[in-house]
């Protein structure tokens, strides 16, 4: 990395408006730059920009540029040839620069230009210099600092409160070592040739993916149902910890799995297995609150959702209390169950008498207790002895997952319905895997968002 005189760089302090919308898809609305000597301003740019797509009805509101404003300004292609005029030789400045620089290098990727800048973040300066800060987005820090601006979230009025806080920045800091520090070796939020070549090769598949570092050790591994993007996300993420992975990765290697409950699984399993530095909560419990069967003095079998307390009568796990309510309600519905005796919050009994005790739906005990083991049934894993099948990684292909006693017991892909029809086969295709309370609370939870191909009950 060159490392030169801070006073002696010429800076472009640069802000970019876009209309919104999926990442690396969003086009330019307004462009401001400022170039500035360490001193003073000595060349300004600033202009509308027609993205050639609509703006995001949000980012119209927030910017206050409309798409009638745009059709008359200049395209990107005809402001190209300035921009790249006016920030040559200089340090791109913005905040947020991972953002800025990215949006400009897609946009002259477009147009076939490779376009190099190094970058300075007035984020990640703030945060060195300004360690005191409440907050670190643009507009509550300059506020803070007293910086007056004006056109809040359009391009100028941003360039020009970001050029505020520079100056200050720049007087803070006293031996230029912080400053020498940041400005990236490698492209701020763009991908090197080696990381481009890592990317290129991921599919856009759901699957796992394991990011290496030199000595051949998993640093990091996670599941997408998209690993192409997800590990485009790692090489352009902005962060300590990312900044670390980034440096430290030199081989991506990844497991396509056919489908999202596979890939959590697997994922859950392999943590456990090879414990990588930068995967930090692996270990912690998935859930907080549970859904608990009790018997109430009439003899009803009754629900109730509550905080983790022991296993005794637990039927299914949550995240949040929130969750456990939610499916209790379901299941009353459902199963046409008494939203008093299963403990609603502030329910009132909604069957034709008021009193629980004389309660039409009640007055068969042993009748109405049998909707409720068939709730029971239906949303635990409780005992059973099943396969779980689903789509697999190709045409053809299914996968498996297998339940014993209630537990988790590994994971297969077959392309035969022979071998899941026959227990000897199916236990050789599946891979043993070690069951827990977060693998019960994860497959449990994702049967109740989404369905799964088939499950396939080994009792019968």
């Amino acid at each position: 990395m060159n490392r030169f005189n801070i006073h002696e760089a010429m800076y472009a302090i640069l802000d970019i408006e876009t209309t919104g919308g999926k990442y690396n898809e969003e086009g330019i609305t307004e462009i401001a730059i400022h170039k500035f000597d360490g001193h003073k301003v000595v060349d300004t740019f600033i202009s509308l920009v027609n993205p050639e797509k609509e703006i995001q009805p949000f980012v119209a509101n927030l910017t206050g540029i409309n798409n009638k404003m745009l059709r008359t300004a200049p395209k990107f292609h005809e402001v190209a040839k300035r921009i790249v005029e006016i920030t040559e030789d200089t340090v791109l400045v913005a905040h947020n620069a991972q953002f800025d620089y990215r949006i400009l290098r897609t946009e002259f990727r477009r147009l076939g230009f490779n376009f190099e800048r190094k970058t300075l973040c007035t984020v990640d300066l703030s945060k060195n210099l300004l360690p005191e800060a409440d907050s670190y987005s643009l507009g509550k820090l300059v506020r803070s600092l007293g910086i007056p601006v004006s056109d809040r979230h359009r391009a100028n009025g941003d360039a020009l409160a970001t050029l505020q806080l520079f100056k200050l920045l720049l007087n803070k800091d006293l031996d230029k070592s912080i400053m020498k520090g940041i400005i990236r070796e490698e492209s701020l939020g763009e991908l090197s040739p080696r990381q481009l070549d890592i990317v290129e090769q991921l599919p856009s598949e759901t699957g796992l993916y394991y990011m290496y570092n030199k000595e051949g050790e998993i640093i990091f591994l996670g599941k997408s149902k998209n690993l192409k993007k997800r590990v485009n996300q790692h090489f352009t993420r902005s962060g300590e910890t990312a900044r670390k992975i980034q440096k430290e990765t030199k081989k991506v290697t990844f497991e396509r799995t056919g489908n999202e409950l596979i890939a959590i699984l697997k994922e859950q399993e392999e943590l456990g297995r090879n414990r990588p530095k930068y995967n930090l909560n692996y270990q912690q419990q998935l859930f907080s609150h549970a859904l608990y069967k009790s018997v109430s003095k009439e003899g009803y079998f009754t629900l109730r959702p509550d905080k983790l307390n022991g296993t005794s009568g637990r039927i299914t796990t949550f995240a949040s209390l929130e969750g456990a309510v939610n499916l209790l309600s379901k299941i009353n519905d459902e199963f046409q169950l008494c939203d008093e005796l299963n403990a609603i919050p502030e329910a009132r009994c909604s069957c034709v008498k008021t009193n629980a005790e004389d309660c039409l739906q009640h007055t068969e005990v042993t009748w109405y207790n049998h909707r409720v083991e068939q709730a029971i049934e239906k949303y635990s894993l409780s005992q059973k002895n099943s396969v779980l099948i689903d789509k697999g990684r190709e045409v053809g292909e299914h996968s498996a997952i297998l339940i014993q006693n209630g537990m988790f017991k590994g994971l297969g892909f077959y392309n035969l319905n022979h071998q899941i029809n026959n227990i000897h086969i199916l236990e050789s295709i599946i891979t043993p895997m070690k069951g827990n309370i977060n693998t019960t609370h994860i497959i449990e939870s994702y049967l109740r968002k989404r369905k799964v191909l088939k499950i396939l009950d080994l009792d019968h």
